[in-house]
Formats: structure tokens, sequence, C-alpha cells
């Protein structure tokens, strides 16, 4: 996943947004004029039935499905998940290890172990010259006359009835003797859950094995893992230390069942692993390399991981591939091609040839049989069975790579591949000129209205070129997990992949996991939620559940008469901001009409950059594009109002509205460029640009200012001083009402219709069912729907979820329920 621009870099002019529809054949009302007027009937009363049509609050809309006009196949590989340590997806997330920073390696000092006794009694230490024999773990905790305790990852599960299992390296220091004791307790150590004793700890380095049985106690997740001595004084030394629950089919090294069961409901054919920017790593020395992650876990050491804290490894590559088996899918390999993340490259040539013996090596790892070198090397690891592997992507993301290496570095690589193993498909991440890849990979992330309008992207794409993976995209819309909105624009989207999957033969969302725990995330928008204790899934994920597990066999064709398309109301929260200028606000106010809403708690606003906090005052520091934000996404027709003053600095005010996240907001920027500007700005992920031209501006120090926007539908006026700066009515930039994609089963001649309503009203959608023997069906299905800024939370989790719909018999012609804001699937099995 790319990092975000700085948006003053990415400067973009207002782009007029073509009325397109979603389907490939689709009657628009021109057409239908067209029709009419040859039929001789009256335009204007043609037009005067439009105009009703289009102001009633059913929408009018009709689906043709064409049973005997099967256009092609599904991808068997079409459903699958990518993955990649962000968000602590792995350490933290997935994988099932209990203890942060077990390696030791996170910092020069002792983080996230303390120590246990009274105040300054003892101590806990990074020792670095006792390294235990024969491992990697190179660093060592001296205790010192007392215990040690680890925190976990933002707390510790424990669960009732439980069976726990760990060990450690342990050493006897000076004065130290009696034994060891283990234990789960509550994070304050004043209650205890489970407890071991360890005897034998002696002067020289040896492993300890351990299990802790709970009671029947309560679920909770403010706990710890404490090793105590029995014996007052003296030191010992630990090492390696390590702790497991129940993991998924009990998989020793494994991971958390919770998760596990969440990514099989979703039916994946496969996994691109190692994933994204984790596989380049900052720079080539910390670049994902496979070799370092095999083998006993006493001789992985980790490395640093690309979003700000480092992997332990611990989840390695035969876990990754044992993750696949325990989903009973397959792993789309991606392979380090010779570029990381700061730019650094190694160009084609005999600089590049070890990179590619090590594709080969995992390649050989994955699919050799016990006589080939890696092959006996992975049965050695504890799996002598090959994985079966079909595709194998080159890099990730090369696109990035400004060198112009790219098409070189993948050359080399497919043709070192294509001549060990010519069945396998090669991937590239960037278009290449010397070499026509199997598939190349595209990926998107945008505004939930943008990702519906990309739907159709596909429809006329040229079949003559690669096949398609769209191996990372999401609606950007809610965070830490998206929001309905997303969730509509992800279904929408992925009925467009669907009726073009003959083309498009893999997709995957990204990113797939995210711990909900402040300062846990990197990525805003992310599928799958949790903490210590719980996870949930977000209603995009109930999204991919309800497609993946109703994908059929054949995409049908079929016509849409859509009349109506539909503006998505622009909502979103507020907030302030500074650039590279110290600015004062008070007074913050939101109105809607009706309610008055004083904002003045602003200790609780999200933060980004230096700021400075005085009762009801904000003041910033001289970062660059910082904010400070506030409010609820569903938000809309309000008036924003403030006072704010300049105080130093080059430019002068920001005040943020119909704010999504980060990425997904708009501004009011007053004294921009140098304080001689008013401009009105929109940020839609990488794409940031003025919404109407700007007017000369220039604010005084000092002096505090009256600001005041008012929001209501596609309008905003922007008021400095009660005077009226900006007055701007936008194009709604409509969206299709409806999208559509409609699959067979063959083996019982099952319809699967997939429909989303981008509208905020219901429809009553006609399916006509042509080509058909059955006079009729046995319909059944699911329906999710829901306000746009509503999201699933860990005190929410069942928020936004599918609910059935009751069985019902159905005739061609029949009507289809679509609630304001819905995705519905329905199944038509012949009666």
């Amino acid at each position: 996943m790319p990092k975000t621009p700085d948006p003053e870099a990415v400067p973009k002019r207002v782009e007029d947004f073509p009325v397109r529809f979603a389907n490939p054949k689709v009657y628009s009302p021109m057409a239908m004029s067209r029709v009419a007027a040859r039929s001789e009937m009256n335009m204007k009363a043609i037009l005067l039935a439009f105009t009703s049509l289009l102001a009633t609050s059913v929408l009018a809309q009709t689906i043709i499905v064409h049973v005997d006009r099967p256009l092609h196949p599904i991808s068997p590989t079409f459903f699958g998940m990518m993955t990649e340590e962000i968000n602590h997806a792995y350490d933290g997330g997935l994988y099932a290890e209990l203890l942060q920073n077990r390696t030791l390696q996170d910092d020069d000092k002792p983080t996230h172990w303390s120590f246990i006794g009274p105040e300054g009694s003892g101590s806990v230490d990074l020792d670095t010259t006792h390294p235990v024999p024969d491992t990697a773990y190179s660093r060592c905790l001296k205790v010192r006359n007392g215990g040690v305790a680890n925190e976990g990852y933002w707390g510790m599960a424990v669960l009732p009835k439980t069976t726990y299992h760990g060990s450690f390296y342990a050493m006897a220091g000076p004065g130290f003797s009696g034994s060891l004791s283990v234990s789960l307790t509550s994070a304050d150590g004043t209650q205890t859950w489970a407890t071991a004793q360890i005897g034998g700890i002696k002067n020289g380095w040896k492993r300890f094995d351990f299990t802790l049985k709970t009671a029947n106690i309560a679920a909770s997740q403010a706990n710890r893992f404490a090793i105590t001595p029995t014996e007052k004084g003296g030191s010992f030394f630990i090492a390696g230390a390590t702790l497991f629950p129940p993991t998924y089919k009990n998989r020793a090294n494994g991971n958390r069942s919770d998760l596990m069961a969440k990514m099989a409901d979703l039916n994946p054919s496969f996994l691109r692993l190692p994933g994204g920017n984790y596989l380049e790593g900052n720079n080539l020395a910390s670049r994902y390399n496979f070799k370092d992650t095999i083998g006993p876990l006493s001789g992985r050491k980790g490395h640093p991981g690309t979003w700000g804290y480092r992997s332990s490894d611990g989840l390695g590559f035969l876990e990754f591939l044992e993750w696949c088996e325990d989903l009973k899918c397959q792993p789309v390999l991606a392979v380090f091609a010779g570029y990381a993340l700061n730019g650094e490259h190694v160009a084609a040539g005999p600089g590049l040839q070890p990179y590619v013996q090590d594709a080969l090596d995992e390649i050989e790892y994955v699919t050799g049989d016990t006589h080939t070198k890696w092959g006996a090397i992975r049965a050695a690891n504890g799996h002598p069975k090959p994985f079966r592997l079909t595709y194998v992507e080159v890099g990730n993301e090369d696109a990035f790579d400004r060198s112009g290496s790219y098409d070189g570095r993948y050359t080399q690589f497919y043709d070192a591949i294509k001549t060990k193993y010519p069945k396998l498909q090669i991937i590239a991440t960037a278009p290449v000129k010397t070499r026509r890849p199997d598939v190349l990979d595209d990926h998107y992330y945008s505004p939930a209205r943008e990702m519906a309008k990309l739907a159709k992207k596909y429809d006329s794409y040229d079949r003559s070129g690669p096949k398609i993976f769209v191996g990372e995209w999401a609606s950007l819309e809610g965070g830490p997990t998206p929001d309905h909105k997303s969730a509509l624009g992800d279904a929408a989207f992925l009925t467009g992949l669907e009726r073009n999957s003959d083309h498009v033969v893999m997709e995957s969302y990204a990113p797939l996991f995210t711990n909900m725990n402040r300062g846990a995330a990197q990525w805003n928008t992310n599928l799958i939620g949790y903490d210590a204790l719980n996870s949930f899934g977000s209603p995009s994920y109930w999204v991919q559940s309800m497609f993946g597990k109703n994908t059929g066999d054949t995409v049908l064709t079929t016509d849409v008469l859509t009349p109506t398309q539909t503006a998505v109301p622009f909502t979103g929260g507020i907030g302030v901001g500074s650039n590279e200028t110290q600015v004062e606000y008070k007074d913050v106010t939101v109105t809607d009409g009706i309610r008055f809403i004083p904002l003045a708690d602003v200790s609780k606003w999200q933060k980004r950059g230096d700021w400075t906090i005085d009762g009801s005052h904000l003041t910033s520091g001289l970062g660059r594009n910082d904010r400070a934000t506030t409010g609820d996404l569903s938000w809309a027709d309000y008036t924003l109002q403030a006072k704010a003053r300049r105080v130093s600095g080059k430019e002068g005010f920001v005040v943020v509205f119909h704010s999504i996240d980060g990425r997904n907001f708009w501004q009011w920027n007053i004294g921009a460029v140098g304080n001689t500007e008013s401009v009105v700005q929109r940020q839609e992920v990488w794409d940031f640009r003025a919404v109407a031209p700007s007017t000369k501006l220039k604010l005084e120090d000092d002096r505090w200012y009256d600001i005041k926007v008012e929001l209501k539908g596609e309008s905003i006026r922007c008021f400095l001083d009660g005077s009226l700066v900006h007055e701007i009515h936008l194009d709604p930039d409509p969206i299709d009402a409806v999208y559509s994609s409609a699959t067979l089963v063959k083996s019982t001649g099952e319809i699967i219709l997939k429909l989303v309503n981008f509208s905020d009203k219901p429809t009553q959608l006609p399916a006509r069912i042509v080509g058909s023997s059955a006079g009729s069906f046995r319909s059944t299905g699911w329906v999710m729907s829901g306000a746009l800024g509503d999201q699933n939370n860990l005190q929410e989790p069942t928020k936004v979820i599918p609910r059935e719909l009751p069985a019902r018999m159905f005739k061609s012609g029949d009507r289809i329920d679509l609630p304001p804001y819905s995705i519905v699937v329905v199944r038509l099995k012949p009666a």
C-alpha cells in the first residue's frame, strides 16, 4: 500500500464526471425518449411522465436476466484475501502469541516488560552480554530482587476453563535460589488466574516449558503474564519467552481462532502473501526474506516492519502456507523483486540474480517434493507434503519505482521462473513491455462514490491484454473499519468485477485486519477489527461474506432499465487546522437547524500535529498540515462557526468540514499560498484539488476573525467577519441508483442476483427471468441496510449485518424489495 503523499504536492483541477450507467446494456431516459419519438408519442407527455417518475418516493427499475445467454464462467480463484503486517495484523492480531517483544529486539530497553516488586527494590534491565547459545536470542532480561511481567498487546485475553502453553529460557544469576512462578494475573497483579512452578534454574541457560489452566472465571483482557521468584533476593535471566492460548485447529505456533473463523466465513479461494509493503521493506536490508522466517522459533530474530514497528517473524513463511491450508485456499505468492520503499532498487543483471535465486528457492519450498533441497527443508520444518501454487507475483506496486527499472527486473524474474516452472502464472505489478504478463495487478483506493463508478471499469476493457488481478482495493470511508457507505461502494464495485470475471480472475480487499487500540493502526479503513479479547466484521466484511458464499459458476447476460440516478449526500465531521502557521481557535460550534452543538471539549478531538489546549481554546504549532477534528460521519446540512486568530507563521486558517477521515475531507483554506488567497479545497484519498477559483485575501496577525461555513445539499457558503467570501454550488455528481450482477449455478439451475441500492429511496425491482424452463422459483436471500455512517465496533459488533430474507415462491416479473442504502443477494432455485 502506498503511503499518502503530501496533499500540497499533488494539486489537481476540478474534473467533470460524465453521467454513465453501470451495466453493459442500459436504457437511459434519453434513449427511451428517442424510442418514444419514433413511435410518434407526445414528447411533452414523456417528459412529464419522467418528472413524475423521478419525484416518486419509490424508484422504478427493472432487471432482465437471460438464463439462455451465459457470458462466461467465473474464475475459480475470483474471491480471495490479501494480507500484510500493518495495524498489528500479525503480532498483536492473527498470530496467537500473547507476549509482546518476546525476542527483546523492539527497543534498546525492555519495552513491554516491567518490574514486579516494591518501587526501588529491584530492576529489570535489557542485557546483551549473555546470549542464549545456538539461538537468535542475543538479548535477555536481567531481573534483580523481584519479578517481571509482560503487558501483552494492549492487554492479554484470559478465558475461563482454558489451557495456555508457554516456554522460556532461564538462567540463575548471583544470589538466586529456589524456583520461578509463572502466572496469568490481572493487570494490577491483585488477582491470579492461573499459576505454575518452574524448578531447576541453574547457572547455564536451559529451556523450560509450562502449562497454565484457568478455572471458571470471567473472560477479561486487562491482564498480564508474570514470572516471579519463589525466594527473595538475587537475580535471574529470561530470554525467548512465549505464551499461547488454544489456536485454530490446535496448530502449534498457530493463529487466533476467532479471526481464522471470520476468514473461513468469507469462503476465500486464495491468500495473497506475504503482502504489500511488508514484502518490500523500507530499504533493501529490511525486505522480507522467507529464509529468515522458517525453522524453530528460537532461530527467528525478526526484522523491521514498514509501518513503524518490528515484526517478530513468529508467523513465518511456513505458517503463511499452513494458514492457507487451514482455510482450504491456495497461496498467491509475492516474491521480492529488488525494489524497496525508500527508492532503493537493484537493476536487472548480475546484481539482481541473488534475489531471483531467492524467489526460485521460495517457490521450491512451496511446491518441491522431499527430493529437492528446499522441499526437504520444508519437510524438516514439519510439512512433507508440497503446497499447491498457481500464481507468483513479481514485486509489489512497482509503478512507484521512478527509476524505470521494473521492466528489466520483471523480465529477469519472469524468464527464470518460467524456465523452471512453465505452468506458473506470473503477475506483474506495473505495465511492462519486454514480456507479456499472464496477469496484471491493479489497485484501487477511493471514496465510496468513486468505487461505485469503477463498477464499469472493465466493461469495455481490452480482452487481448493480460488478465487482471485487483489485488488491493477498498472504499475508504469510516475508520478504523469501514462504515455502511463504504460497504455500498464495495458491493457496487464487486458487481462490476464479477460481471467481468472472465478477465478479472482474482480480487482481494485490503487491508484485512486492524487492532482497534489507539496507536495500533496505521491505515484508516480495514476489513476486520479486534482487540485482545474480541473481534468483529465491518459492513464491508459482510459484503465479502455475502458475495463470497454466493458466487455461482457462470455470469449471465442482464439488461437493466435504470431511468434514475442518485446523488450521494455530502456528510462528515468538522475540524480546524494550520499549515506552518500558529493559529488559535475558540468558540467552535455546529448548528444543524434544530440543534446547537457546542464543541468545547477539545481535549477529545482527534489531533495531528502539536496542539496546545487551554479550556475550549485550541492553538496549533508550526507543523505542516496539522489538523484537529471531531463530529459525526453522518452530519449533513449544518453551519460551522468559529473564532480564529493568526499568531505567527506563513499562512492562515484552515476550517475542515464534510470530514470522513484523514484522507477524505473538504476544507476552507483562509490565507493560503503565503497568506495571499482564500480557496475551498477537497481531498479524496490522494486527489487534492480546489473546487472553485480562489480569491485574493490577506489576514492580519493578532486579530480575531469570525468564521462561518454554511452547508446545505450541494451548496457551500463561506463567510469571514460576516462577509460572503465563497458561494459554491457543486455538481451533485450522481451515480447509478442500482448496481447488479447475475450468475448461474449450473448443477442446480439456481440464479443468484446481487443488487445494490445506493439511493435513500426504497426500490421495488421487477426481475424478469428469460430463457429458463422453470415456471417458478423458490426465493431465498439476505439483505443488509443501514444509515450511511453506521459502523460496527467492539461495543456494537453487529449493528450492520445481513439478515435472512423469508423464503417465498417467485415468478418471472415479481418484484424484489431493495430498502434504502441496501445490499441484497437473492437465490432463485427452480421449483
